[in-house]
């Protein structure tokens, strides 16, 4: 092999690993963010009695979406109290060549500032602040886990 056919492959290598690293961060940032999102539980509200008939919860949750290079603003009907359809969402819209890109996760309901404010004692320090807080750990665990 030449030099220069060395010198390819070690770039493509590292192409590749930084896909590989980007995929999984934006990928574990979006399972916490889904996951640390409260699901409403009546028993906790101040006035419990004020339960909507037919109340589930899970909307929060079902909401989050991933897209590349814009924010895209739309509200799923879903209610998914596990968060297994964000987090498939998600999963789905990460394309493997991920790194070179902007990545949004977002939560378009117009609740969520509340929620991220402390609005929910289930999520009193936020969500998306906790896992900001968190994203260097993400990083480091993507990247070990290329060796």
């Amino acid at each position: 092999m030449s030099f220069a056919q060395d010198i390819q492959k070690f770039a493509q290598h590292c192409i590749d690993n930084a896909d590989l690293v980007v995929r999984k961060t934006v990928l574990d940032v979006g399972k916490s963010l889904v996951e640390r999102t409260p699901v409403g539980n009546p028993e906790l509200w101040q006035n419990p009695d004020n339960k909507p008939d037919g109340y589930v919860g899970g909307h929060a949750r079902a909401n989050w979406s991933h897209s590349i290079d814009v924010l895209v603003n739309q509200e799923f009907k879903e209610i998914d109290a596990t968060g297994g359809a964000s987090i498939d969402r998600i999963v789905g819209s990460v394309p493997v060549k991920a790194a070179g890109k902007v990545h949004y996760i977002q939560n378009s309901l117009p609740y969520m500032q509340a929620l991220e404010d402390g609005h929910s004692t289930q999520a009193p320090a936020g969500i998306v602040a906790v896992t900001e807080v968190e994203f260097h750990d993400y990083v480091e665990k993507a990247i070990g886990e290329l060796t």
